[in-house]
Formats: C-alpha cells, sequence, structure tokens
C-alpha cells in the first residue's frame, strides 16, 4: 500500500527516543521529511547522526511555549510549511502532589496545545493536513498510570475528538493513537523490569498476547492514520494494545 507520503513535511515532537523515534523513523522510511524535537541536546544529537538529512532535529522543552512557538515557526519555514503533527511527549508523571500534577499538566496536555495551536496556520494551507495526539490505554481505563498520567493522557482523546469537528471544515483530520504496554529497555518498562521484575512479570502476564508492543508497532499504526491512506478517518482513537484493555469500543 502507498501512504502516499513522499516529500511530506512532519513534525515530531519526542522524536530522540522509544516511539517519538520509530515515528520519526517510520516517516522518513516513507520518503517524508521531518523535523522533530526532543528535550535532551545529546539526545537530539545523537538521533540526528542516525537519521540522516531528512530529517532535523532541535532541542526544545515542551513546556516552555514561547519556545515551542519558535521552533515551529522555524521549522515550517525550513520545510516550507507543513503537512503532518505528532505531538508525543509526556512527563509520566504518577502521584499525587500538586508538583506533580502540574508537570503532567504543563507537559502532556499543554505540550500538545501549544504545538497544535503553533502548527493550525501551516496545516489549514496544506492539500493533506493530519494530526494524530498520542495518548495511552491509561486514558481510557484506570490502571497503576492513572493518575495524574491516565488523566491527562483521557483529556488529550476528547481534545482530539474536539479538534476533528472543530476543523474539518478546514480540511484537517485529527485522530489519536493510544498505545498499550509498550516495551523498550530504556523506557519505563525497561526501567521497571530491571528495579521491579515481579510487577514487570505480573503486567507482562496481563498482555493476551504474550508481550508488550515495539515502538515501531505504534509507528506504523501512527504514519497510517497521518497518511492519505486513512484519508476518510478523523476523530477515532486507535487502541494499539494486543487486547490490554478489555472495554467494548461501540
Amino acid at each position: 500500500m502507498d501512504l502516499n507520503l513522499k516529500d511530506r513535511r512532519v513534525l515530531v515532537s519526542g522524536g530522540s527516543r522509544g516511539i517519538g523515534r520509530a515515528i520519526v523513523e517510520c516517516f522518513l522510511a516513507e520518503g517524508a521529511r521531518v523535523e522533530f524535537c526532543a528535550r535532551s541536546p545529546e539526545g537530539v544529537q545523537e538521533a540526528q547522526q542516525v537519521l540522516g538529512s531528512r530529517a532535523n532535529g532541535t532541542a526544545v522543552d515542551v513546556t516552555s511555549p514561547d519556545r515551542m512557538q519558535t521552533w515551529i515557526q522555524e521549522a515550517a519555514n525550513r520545510l516550507g510549511g507543513l503537512d503532518i503533527i505528532v505531538p508525543n511527549v509526556s512527563a509520566l508523571a504518577a502521584g499525587s502532589d500538586p508538583d506533580v500534577w502540574r508537570k503532567a499538566f504543563d507537559t502532556d496536555l499543554m505540550g500538545t496545545v501549544t504545538m497544535v495551536q503553533a502548527a493550525l496556520p501551516y496545516l489549514k494551507k496544506s492539500p493533506a493536513a493530519s494530526i494524530v495526539l498520542i495518548s495511552s490505554v491509561a486514558g481510557r481505563e484506570v490502571d497503576m498510570f492513572a493518575e495524574p498520567y491516565g488523566i491527562m493522557k483521557a483529556a488529550l482523546i476528547h481534545y482530539g475528538k474536539t479538534l476533528s469537528e472543530r476543523h474539518a471544515a478546514d480540511g484537517i483530520r485529527v485522530n489519536t493513537v493510544s498505545p498499550g504496554n509498550v516495551y523498550f529497555s530504556e523506557g519505563v518498562w525497561g526501567d521497571i523490569e530491571r528495579n521491579q521484575p515481579e510487577t514487570f512479570a505480573q503486567c507482562l502476564a496481563a498482555n493476551p498476547l504474550g508481550r508488550m508492543a515495539t515502538p515501531q508497532e505504534v509507528a506504523k499504526a501512527t504514519v497510517f492514520l497521518a497518511s492519505e491512506a486513512a484519508s476518510f478517518t478523523t476523530g477515532t482513537n486507535l487502541l494499539v494494545d494486543g487486547g490490554l484493555t478489555k472495554g467494548v469500543q461501540f
């Protein structure tokens, strides 16, 4: 299947590692041009060396609205516009302390809102505009990451649906991907495996397919939804969870 992504202009946040890195790689494999950001200058530099010339990385803290807006403007200028954006950031915050809630709100929710709002003027000029938000199964069901991580992810699903209704007339499709447990060694599940092996074993056993997802599996779903192969799909929340969640989707 031709996803028709050759030379599409793509913006990805949190693109230096994990799911975000896999999303960047998948877009590049389809012939797109990608601007990505991440908080760590070292992480961006390492990714840039591997990803090649069709990708350009910038160190950006998504909790800084002014810096985010500047980056998006500069990235759009380098690309000659924008066709697709994938806000992919999370503080992975857990706990009831107000500072933890603020960190989650500023990163997961407002980091996404800032990116979307700054990109909208460019997306409205695109013939194939698409936004894909990255949420989580924790936004759909209460689990060990419910507070505040899951609550912020639930808000993103609502935000995605709201955007899809608001901007359909602008020709902008908006969808959400909700991954289940995604394993990579430097990620949260790799850390749990090393430091809480019993918890890891219990969570692994809860996956009906007997394993956790790879970042590449989430990336492929994301890139499909962003592409013209999904041209009549908007306002949906796609679970990529290997059957982890139990609720029926009507």
